[in-house]
């Protein structure tokens, strides 16, 4: 205040300063005015926060310490698992806050370490796709480098995986050495230890010394009972105690080294189980984990309430929680850019009523869905409802269970509920998760539960546009506005993304209902080319449901010759699919001119590769089309140097 009245009172008397002699004896006496002014108000304004800051730097600074494991959901004695075997784990909650609602955000690594390390929803940063690499924007940072500032040693052992750009010296140290015994004398730490025995590369390696009887574990419904599924469950389970242990073991260093007492403990899993239908997906399965976090009693009053040993809590947390909450125990007050909310410590406010989930391209294939929980249900909104669960992913199925539950799919075999993953899937989903644990029985076309259905996907709606959510964009076009912007700032420009006009058509588009292809043409031309894109899946979509089929692939047949490549690719795929066999010919080779990136990109060819894939191609129909295509070597980045070279090898794997 005091310079900002200072600069416009001497503006003033420059303007004036011609008209009277005076006027520098006039400055002289309002420096003196306002500065005697500026003493008042620091003694009056500052000093009581002065005062404040010595109280609580008279309070003992706490070490932070994060525990997690990959891969893994709360299949733990802790949480009610008779069938677990981890010690440590249940010992670490017996004398800590144990979180029972609390999901990753995403159900895959680096989106779920992306949401950690940013404090952000990463389909808002445009983060959201597995093994993506792009800029943060200027206001945002991440948590290690807001400990830096306040003093912190910061260590990492040992991955990172995420999905946007870091700073160099971003830890003090990052790799399978780093430990917080390397700080200074006395300088407070924040260490992360990962452990990645649990991850789904683990479940599958053969030979394996077994510790829990495959007789004994409990199947969910929603996979078949067989010898390599009960292998595959039980050999899990045995990870998880082979993680116990190391888990044990990094706590009994903690106590070795006298700092128990002054450290906070967040144990947690990366994200749910590596088992098919548990990561990936926006199920419990795939987004509950433990959450357990021990504060010291010397640190209770760092808390509104005191944590009792062995307690839960219900409240619903989520990884883009733990950032805010992170700086409420360390007295810091989180910036507004950061998306959740404090669950601990000064600044820690009400429960949210939802939390939120997504899932975009994993690896290879593109998908989207976005998911919203309260405490008793569970609401997924699939925007490729034309796409099943179960769409062949080259790593998931060097699972067996994965193999053998496709085979037995193939074979006519299954249940109703252990069929749904590889089906079509609904544009949406709702289950009552206190009646139905598993989530086997979709309650979205149930009359009763219509009300409830309507809340949640108004809430997802509002979450998805209050955020700006990326993931209505095809991935590359996002990359193309974003030029060397960060993708986030797209999200702030009307302009260049109106996502409030966006949004409608998508929903629109993907959850069709009688009768409406009227009004998905009426965006058939739009100056938009992402509502465009919409149009296209929902004419895919259509003409897969046999909804007003004619008419949509004749509408997509008008839409091959887009100035959007995302666009034409999924037009390409309802003729190819749905139209005649002339016009099928055109489409395909269409299809196949786009799949080289070097004449087009890494992500037109992925886009095209997609659609390639679902027409089914003959070897006659590919020809020399695929030949010839970039090896990992001549990949755009190394993230994504396996992707290419996986489609173009399952399309010619199925082409006969």
């Amino acid at each position: 205040l005091v310079p900002g009245l200072l600069v416009a009172e001497v503006a003033r008397l420059w303007t004036i300063r011609r008209k009277s002699k005076l006027w520098r004896v006039r400055l002289r006496q309002l420096l003196l005015e306002r500065c005697l002014a500026g003493i008042l108000l620091v003694f009056i304004f500052i000093q009581p926060l002065c005062a404040q800051d010595t109280r609580l730097s008279e309070l003992p600074r706490p070490n932070f310490l994060w525990l997690t494991s990959e891969d893994n959901g709360p299949e733990l004695g802790c949480y009610g698992d008779s069938y677990a075997d981890t010690p440590n784990i249940d010992a670490l909650a017996a004398k800590s806050l144990r979180y029972i609602n609390c999901w990753s955000n995403a159900p895959v690594c680096a989106p779920a370490r992306t949401t950690l390390i940013t404090g952000m929803y990463p389909t808002s940063l445009g983060a959201q796709h597995m093994r993506s690499h792009v800029r943060l924007p200027p206001q945002a940072q991440l948590y290690p480098q807001l400990f830096h500032q306040l003093g912190y040693y910061c260590s990492n052992n040992s991955k990172e995986d995420y999905n946007v750009e870091t700073p160099e010296g971003l830890w003090d140290e990052s790799s399978n050495k780093a430990h917080w015994r390397k700080r200074r004398a006395g300088q407070p730490f924040f260490a992360v230890f990962n452990s990645t025995i649990s991850h789904e590369g683990k479940l599958r390696t053969r030979p394996h010394n077994a510790i829990h009887d495959p007789a004994h574990v409990t199947i969910p419904p929603y996979h078949p009972d067989t010898p390599e599924v009960r292998q595959d469950w039980a050999q899990y389970y045995d990870r998880l105690t082979e993680m116990d242990r190391e888990v044990g073991h990094i706590l009994q260093q903690l106590q070795d080294d006298g700092l128990a007492d002054n450290t906070i403990v967040f144990y947690y899993g990366d994200h749910g189980s590596g088992m098919p239908r548990g990561k990936r997906w926006l199920y419990q399965s795939g987004l509950r984990v433990p959450l357990i976090v021990h504060i010291p009693e010397r640190f209770q009053s760092l808390l509104k309430e005191k944590v009792a040993a062995g307690s839960t809590s219900e409240r619903l947390v989520s990884f883009v929680d733990f950032m805010p909450t992170l700086l409420s125990l360390a007295g810091v007050r989180p910036a507004p850019v950061l998306q959740g909310k404090a669950f601990l410590g000064k600044y820690a406010i009400d429960e949210p009523e939802y939390i939120h989930g997504f899932r975009d391209r994993m690896d290879e294939r593109y998908d989207m869905s976005r998911a919203t929980r309260d405490k008793k249900f569970l609401y997924i909104r699939n925007f490729y409802p034309q796409r099943p669960q179960g769409t062949y992913l080259s790593y998931m199925f060097q699972t067996p269970t994965t193999q053998v539950w496709k085979q037995l799919f193939d074979a006519g075999k299954l249940s109703a509920a252990q069929s749904f993953f590889w089906e079509t899937k609904p544009a949406e989903e709702l289950y009552d998760l206190q009646a139905d644990p598993y989530q086997i029985k979709n309650l979205a076309a149930v009359s009763e539960h219509r009300a409830t259905l309507e809340r949640l996907r108004a809430a997802t709606a509002q979450w998805m546009i209050g955020i700006k959510d990326l993931g209505l964009l095809p991935e590359g076009r996002m990359l193309e506005l974003t030029g060397k912007d960060a993708p986030y700032t797209i999200g702030q420009d009307e302009e260049r993304y109106p996502i409030a006009k966006i949004h409608p058509v998508a929903d629109l588009a993907t959850r069709p209902t009688q009768g409406d292809l009227s009004e998905l043409a009426k965006h058939q031309v739009d100056a938009n080319q992402t509502a465009r894109y919409w149009v296209a899946c929902g004419l895919l979509l259509r003409a897969q449901e046999n909804q007003d089929r004619e008419k949509a692939v004749q509408m997509a047949a008008g839409m091959t010759t887009d100035p959007s490549p995302y666009v034409r690719s999924m037009a390409c795929e309802t003729v190819a699919r749905y139209g005649k066999p002339l016009d099928r010919k055109l489409a395909l080779d269409a299809l196949l001119s786009m799949c080289d990136p070097r004449a087009t990109n890494t992500f037109v060819a992925l886009a095209a590769l997609n659609s390639l894939d679902w027409c089914e191609p003959t070897a006659a129909e590919i020809g020399a089309g695929l030949q010839g295509l970039p090896t990992k070597e001549l990949a755009l980045s190394k993230r994504y140097d396996s992707y290419i070279p996986r489609l173009v090898e399952h399309i010619e794997s199925g082409a006969h």
